[in-house]
């Protein structure tokens, strides 16, 4: 992908959800949530503080994150579904 986010953007790619409940039930597709769960595919430099200073971002690329329901905005890039969002926008990091 050619493509890098700007300032404190990152593009997350979304992972899948389960295709049935812990129960055994199985969710058909009209009745998916979208996941809140993906991982992060580009980062952006940065963002600058008050004095003008580049503050590097908490996350890198491969990091599995959690986000809002309705954070970033939707793009399609080299076929693949994306998000692009602030990174104030992801609530954390699953951990390794």
């Amino acid at each position: 992908m050619k493509f890098r986010p700007l300032h404190d953007r990152v593009v997350v790619r979304r992972l899948d959800s389960e295709e049935k409940t812990k129960g055994g039930i199985i969710i058909p597709d009209t009745a998916k949530e979208k996941p809140q769960e993906g991982e992060i595919v580009a980062v952006g430099s940065g963002a600058r503080d008050e004095n003008g200073k580049l503050v590097p971002l908490d996350v890198k690329k491969g990091d599995r994150v959690l986000f809002g329901k309705w954070s970033g905005t939707e793009v399609k890039l080299d076929g693949q579904d994306l998000l692009i969002m602030k990174e104030s926008d992801i609530m954390g990091v699953i951990g390794k």
